[in-house]
């Protein structure tokens, strides 16, 4: 049997702190290892995730690879990136139910973006993520996020948990009932990520 490739958390640390979405990358962590390495049982990670000294205030990524074990944890000063313009792609066939260190279907699915800077993901008529970030849209009166993402995030779970944002079904046809989207990920929080009017999501 081929071996299942690796998957990984990507966990956001300033201030030489874990994030507030910490509780939820263990969550994802271990149903992840229940549902693809059944036989292993549970990982703490707070029990094996130490700050190192090279880790100043400003953002980092700490990078946990795993399967049936802990494979590796890196730690990377995160680099923002400008997101101004998006291009539908269809991609029925495409699946990231869990996160794979492997992201080739993603990344190819990237490089159809064109003079944009990133790709909105359709799947059997559906929006879905973007290839970095989930997303939401706004009506005017609340924001909503895709209800089948590829890749249910971990910012995404909290912000529903806050009632922040309410999952729906988004067409393709229903763009045209919303005025914005946001972008977000565990790396970029409600706030700091890049909210564009409709009008730049080049269809």
């Amino acid at each position: 049997m081929t071996p299942l490739p690796p998957c990984f958390e990507t966990i956001c640390v300033q201030q030489r702190q874990f994030s507030k979405l910490l509780p939820y990358h263990k969550a994802r962590l271990n149903r992840t290892r229940a549902a693809l390495w059944p036989a292993s049982g549970p990982i703490d990670l707070s029990s094996i995730l130490i700050i190192p000294d090279a880790v100043g205030p400003e953002k980092y990524k700490c990078r946990v690879t795993y399967g049936s074990e802990i494979v590796n944890i890196e730690w990377e000063k995160y680099q923002y990136r400008t997101i101004q313009s998006l291009r539908l792609v269809e991609a029925d066939a495409v699946d990231y139910a869990y996160k794979y260190k492997n992201r080739d279907a993603l990344n190819a699915l990237h490089a159809q973006r064109g003079e944009c800077d990133d790709v909105l993901i359709v799947k059997n008529g559906l929006i879905t993520d973007t290839s970095y970030a989930n997303v939401a849209f706004f009506d005017g009166i609340a924001w909503y996020t895709p209800a089948q993402p590829l890749l249910p995030g971990t910012q995404r779970a909290f912000l529903l948990d806050e009632g922040v944002i309410v999952s729906r079904e988004i067409r393709v046809d229903d763009l045209g009932q919303y005025g914005a989207v946001k972008l977000f990920n565990a790396m970029v929080g409600w706030g700091e990520g890049a909210e564009l009017a409709i009008g730049e999501v080049i269809q």
